[in-house]
């Protein structure tokens, strides 16, 4: 009996990385950058007000605060009105212009003028800081500054964001929001990404029926391609769901080797037991290496994996059980797809939580138990539910209502075999749902 990590490394060795291509940016979030991509021109472009305001030269601003404070207090009722050189030294500046984001005018500012300025406006000539208008006093066509500004000041400077040669996105980084936005800043409209890989899946049984149609006895409907389509996608996958495949072994053949030709990736549920998928197999064999193996996990620890076609495709053979194949496909497919996307930790995130029950496991075989992570509210400790029943509990381990509702796998290592209430397990966190 293999281990997990033994597969795992057995799998993780096959990935094919797809060629890069060139696509539009919008389509870029969440894949990997082939690409070094560098700015060409400086951003801003230009000396942009930051903020609404008015343009000054902030020694205008200085000088004009250092004047005010040197006049004499304002007279009382019974004294002269002071002379009208006084009265001039107030500290205003004449508002001589406006000018607003996109504007294309050039506007030169004088020695003690302000010219009205809107977010994002280019800065008039000779401009070096910004007043916002709640430090101005504004009378008609003239402005009192309340506080003294410094050069650059509200002011975003001309290459403060990005000089030439500045790499804006590095190779292999993985495209975020802010990393479309820097791409957009750059003029770029299309950039070099490794894609999705392609994930084809397909489902094998003679009891299969699809769900548009109505079962009869001992039919159950194909649920596997549907429920693995949806758990790669969430992986970042792009999906081609064959769903059930003729037993026909040359159109079974002509099927598999069309998925080969168009995807990194191939897997089939419904082909690790009885007498038909003996004969799926021996189809399988004509293409290339598949080996049948027992992994020390539960459940699905009966597992197919091989190398087929020309391409060598990584092609997996899961459990029919639809739980056992969703767990399978967690733990041996998900790794892989997060490998060839180039995220740098394939799996999940694993944390500690204390059991609120008791877990009975298989001995010799890592369990995957499904489980509700939650937080107690008074310590804020994590606390974990088990969902369904557990091995060695003489339940079925297969019924998918509870995987429905598990939020998480409780991960029960194979040399343990009960778990008590209140003992700490591990917890790997599957997709969030609010």
């Amino acid at each position: 009996m293999r281990s997990v990590e033994e597969q795992l490394a057995l799998i993780t060795a096959a990935a094919v990385t797809p060629e890069p291509v060139r696509i539009a940016i919008s389509e870029a979030l969440g894949l990997r950058c082939a690409e070094q991509v560098e700015g060409a021109e400086p951003i801003p472009g230009f000396d942009q007000a930051a903020i609404d305001g008015f343009a000054v030269r902030s020694v205008d601003i200085r000088q004009a605060l250092e004047s005010s404070r040197r006049q004499p207090a304002a007279p009382s009722d019974t004294e002269e009105e002071p002379p009208r050189e006084a009265q001039s030294a107030r500290p205003v500046l004449p508002i001589v212009g406006e000018v607003t984001a996109g504007s294309h005018r050039p506007v030169r500012l004088q020695p003690r003028q302000a010219v009205r300025v809107h977010t994002g406006a280019p800065l008039p000539t000779l401009a070096d800081a910004v007043v916002p208008l709640d430090w101005a006093d504004v009378q008609g066509r003239r402005m009192e500054p309340l506080e003294l500004v410094q050069p650059g000041q509200f002011v975003h400077r001309k290459g403060s964001d990005v000089q030439p040669g500045d790499v804006v996105v590095e190779q292999g980084a993985v495209i975020g929001a802010a990393q479309v936005g820097l791409l957009a800043a750059v003029g770029r409209s299309k950039v070099l990404v490794y894609p999705r890989p392609r994930l084809s899946i397909l489902s094998f049984g003679p009891e299969l029926l699809d769900i548009d149609r109505e079962p009869g006895l001992g039919q159950v409907y194909d649920v596997n391609s549907y429920a693995l389509a949806a758990a790669g996608r969430e992986a970042g996958a792009e999906v081609h769901r064959i769903g059930i495949i003729s037993g026909e072994p040359r159109r079974l053949q002509d099927t598999i080797e069309g998925q080969l030709l168009r995807s990194e990736i191939v897997v089939i549920s419904g082909a690790v037991g009885g007498e038909s998928s003996d004969r799926l197999r021996e189809v399988l064999s004509e293409l290339g290496e598949m080996e049948i193996s027992r992994v020390a996990m539960h459940p699905g620890s009966v597992l197919g994996f091989g190398q087929l076609g020309p391409d060598k495709v990584p092609t997996f053979l899961l459990p029919a059980n639809p739980s056992a194949a969703l767990v399978a496909f967690e733990v041996m497919v998900r790794p892989l797809i997060q490998l060839i996307r180039g995220q740098r930790q394939s799996g999940r995130r694993i944390i500690q939580a204390r059991s609120i029950a008791s877990i009975e496991s298989a001995a010799y075989r890592r369990g995957f138990v499904r489980g509700q992570l939650m937080r107690a509210r008074d310590t804020r400790e994590f606390l974990v539910d088990p969902l369904g029943a557990s091995a060695g509990s003489g339940e079925p381990l297969h019924l998918l209502g509870s995987h429905g509702q598990a939020n998480c796998l409780i991960i029960i290592p194979a040399d343990v075999v009960h778990v008590a209430p209140g003992q700490v397990v591990d917890v790997m966190f599957l997709s969030h749902r609010s």
